[in-house]
């Protein structure tokens, strides 16, 4: 039966949450207290193609924008001159953003937004960072895409296609000059998802993620500097996976990488190479003035991977303001 497969709580290892390569791009998809840490507003968007050559494989779009809120403030040109006084911004404790996403995978369809509340402390030659986000989604059963042995079966037959699930978000993030970390737990409310019938209700449980991301920025010399990172995602059930990422940027316009991507198991210990789901990813991107791009590729390494010409991902972004001064300490791409 269809739901047998789509409803079945055992079934841990489905996507629930979008996968996305280049989240380095936009931490903001992984930790709500990303909205404006930087004091610019930023612009992004972000789609995704998972597995191409597999017909009804996931497919992922994501537009989002957050930034600080500012206040006003005078500035003098002349220490002597009071005429010479002008008005001018500087940026509140406050970050505010917004993310609407679209995401396919086979007969399910996800569209949903996130609403974002951030508190930026200013520490020294560093900040600390908290986030909150209000999330909700409307889950549906595209009927065209679903192949039944029985089409009289009386799982499919008579029940709603659409429920709407509301939930939240919470992260932490650390910056210095060098090194960030940052934590977030994604759907803390465990959110159940019910899809009536004429005489039950199916329910399946959207279970609590948990993201923990760290880097370091190495100075090769005045333009060249690398940063190795890590992404761990966890969920209630302690199914794990890992990201180990490289990259180097040059001249802070340029940037290239290596991923290696292992497969989601209950023992990060039981991974190799090989292991189920587990992918290699490159990524390169460019600037321009305030526009970014980015693009990657990834290439899984089960069987899957000899079946689909791999998973692509594309990220525009762009970036309003000026931190220079500001913050002279930040991480940037």
């Amino acid at each position: 039966m269809l739901f047998t497969f789509l409803f079945y709580d055992g079934i841990l290892k489905s996507q629930q949450l979008p996968i996305f390569n280049q989240y380095t791009m936009n931490n903001y998809l992984i930790n709500p207290a990303i909205a404006g840490h930087d004091g610019l507003t930023t612009f992004t968007l972000t789609g995704r193609e998972q597995w191409i050559g597999i017909k009804d494989a996931p497919s992922t779009y994501a537009f989002n924008i957050h930034g600080r809120m500012t206040k006003s403030s005078f500035i003098s040109r002349s220490p002597h001159v009071r005429r010479g006084w002008k008005s001018a911004s500087r940026p509140k404790k406050v970050g505010l953003g917004v993310n609407f996403y679209t995401d396919f995978a086979g007969a399910i369809n996800r569209t949903g937004f996130q609403l974002t509340y951030a508190y930026h402390i200013p520490l020294y030659n560093s900040q600390l960072s908290f986030g909150l986000s209000l999330t909700g989604f409307q889950f549906s059963l595209n009927e065209s895409k679903i192949v039944l042995h029985d089409p009289d079966d009386e799982q499919l037959t008579g029940i709603k296609k659409s429920a709407l699930i509301s939930d939240a978000n919470a992260g932490i993030y650390y910056t210095s000059p060098d090194f960030y970390i940052g934590i977030s737990a994604m759907q803390l409310f465990e959110s159940l998802l019910k899809i009536p019938d004429k005489q039950k209700s199916l329910g399946f449980k959207m279970v609590r993620h948990y993201f923990l991301i760290t880097g370091y920025r190495y100075k090769i010399n005045r333009e060249v500097f690398i940063e190795p990172s890590v992404l761990l995602k966890t969920t209630e059930k302690l199914i794990s996976q890992l990201d180990f990422n490289a990259t180097l940027y040059v001249n802070k316009q340029y940037w290239a990488g290596l991923s290696y991507r292992t497969g989601g198991n209950y023992s990060l210990a039981e991974e190799t190479t090989g292991g189920t789901g587990s992918s290699f990813i490159i990524l390169g991107g460019i600037k321009y003035e305030k526009y970014y791009f980015g693009y990657s590729f990834d290439y899984n390494l089960s069987a899957i991977g000899k079946r689909s010409w791999g998973s692509h991902e594309i990220v525009f972004a762009v970036k309003i303001g000026e931190t220079t001064r500001k913050y002279r300490w930040l991480n940037i791409y």
